[in-house]
């Protein structure tokens, strides 16, 4: 562990970036609730608060050079790449790995605070500023949350993707306050919550897997959000600004794939780096892999009505069209309690609405009890992981290859169940 990354320099500790922005504010004069879906999404908000300090299990000891997440998902895994690594080779890389995944979610965690922040402001209805506020503190709490472990348990961060930090520079920049929403509650918050589902799937390791739960928790009502605000507000905008929104759309999910190449590990391991990216974007695995994280945010720009023959095209470029399917992150009529993504009669309330805004199907979950805390994943989004690897055994890892039935969700945190 003595050559363990401390990726950000002692001199920027305490240093930090400006950034020139301008977006209207919007105060609002009409206090009551004529949103009942954003108003519901407020309530649970509020009730589904937690405190990070003490609902957490902190002491936990953990081994960052442990196999915490299979080796599968690191980019190189199965190439000739991770043939030629030692044992030693395999565990700083999973140590790397793991920081460098974290640390992107702990930028693009205060990315959407400083986005939330702005859409309190700019926002016209008073339900979307009560239920804002809620996400702003949710995500101070997930920047916390992700820095504490990764100062506490993997003694390290790396700087933002530079991919990533274009987005949210966009996304902060731009005085419109539907563009805010858009990149931030359907993108980034899209993306996010494929990433943490299958974090949450895949991790063995206690403190991470609970960390995890709680942040999808909150992270699914955030998705709802965008998709709930947005609903209508596409259907009459003039072609030319509805164009500029398709080619953000495009743009934004261009760069969302690209930051997923974790050059700065390759830089850290002493390899090529432009080898390395050709080698891990040609990586049939990790093509599925990228294709599965865009599986919650395809489906609800086809609820917003832009998935239109123009972002259809670019999403086809980016081998992405096929989610389009997919349930979409919120779902509500006029008149009756919004619906979720819950499959399953056990997923209802005692009124018999479903509960929404939350990854949680409440299903069965496998034996030995207790509930899952996320759906199932779709064969679409892990047909990926079944693959078996010829690769000889890696340090510390498992006697066989992941599996499908390895990844099941397993039972819901003690802490979190009801």
């Amino acid at each position: 562990m003595a050559d363990a990354a401390l990726r950000t320099p002692p001199e920027q500790d305490e240093q930090g970036e400006s950034l020139p922005t301008s977006f209207d504010l919007h105060y609002t004069w009409r206090y009551e609730a004529a949103r009942l879906e954003l108003k519901n999404l407020y309530e649970k908000a509020k009730r589904d608060q937690w405190n990070a300090t003490d609902q957490l299990p902190w002491s936990t000891d953990v081994d960052p050079e442990r196999e915490i997440v299979p080796d599968i998902q690191i980019p190189v895994y199965g190439t000739h790449i991770w043939e030629k690594l030692t044992d030693a080779d395999i565990r700083k890389l999973r140590r790397e790995a793991l920081s460098w995944t974290l640390s992107q979610f702990m930028h693009g965690e205060q990315g959407a605070l400083l986005a939330t922040a702005q859409i309190v402001d700019a926002t016209p209805w008073i339900e979307s500023k009560f239920y804002g506020a809620t996400q702003v503190m949710d995500e101070a709490r997930h920047v916390e949350v992700y820095s504490r472990y990764l100062r506490e348990k993997l003694t390290g961060s790396y700087p933002v993707n530079r991919h990533l930090k274009t987005l949210l520079d966009q996304i902060l920049t731009d005085s419109r306050w539907d563009m805010k929403y858009l990149g931030m509650q359907i993108m980034v918050e899209g993306l996010a919550m494929a990433a943490f589902g299958y974090m949450h799937k895949m991790c063995q390791e206690p403190l991470l897997t609970e960390l995890t739960h709680y942040v999808m928790r909150d992270e699914s009502r955030h998705v709802a959000f965008g998709v709930l605000s947005l609903s209508e507000f596409y259907h009459d905008l003039p072609a030319r600004e509805l164009r500029e929104r398709e080619e953000f759309l495009y743009e934004g999910c261009r760069l969302m794939r690209d930051r997923l190449l974790m050059e700065d590990v390759w830089e850290v391991m002493g390899w090529p780096v432009d080898e390395v990216r050709e080698i891990v974007l040609q990586s049939p695995q990790m093509k599925l892999f990228r294709q599965m994280l865009f599986s919650k945010v395809v489906p609800n720009v086809k609820r917003l009505g832009l998935l239109s023959p123009y972002v259809r095209e670019r999403f086809a470029e980016l081998d992405i069209l096929q989610f389009e399917n997919e349930e979409p992150s919120a779902r509500a009529s006029r008149g009756a309690p919004p619906r979720g993504r819950s499959r399953s009669p056990s997923s209802r309330s005692s009124s018999g609405a479903s509960r929404w805004g939350e990854s949680s199907t409440r299903s069965p979950g496998p034996a030995g009890g207790g509930t899952s805390c996320c759906s199932c994943p779709t064969p679409s989004s892990t047909s990926w992981s079944t693959r078996s690897s010829s690769s000889r055994r890696s340090a510390g890892s498992p006697s066989a290859s992941p599996t499908a039935t390895s990844f099941r969700c397993g039972p819901r945190p003690t802490s979190c169940r009801s």
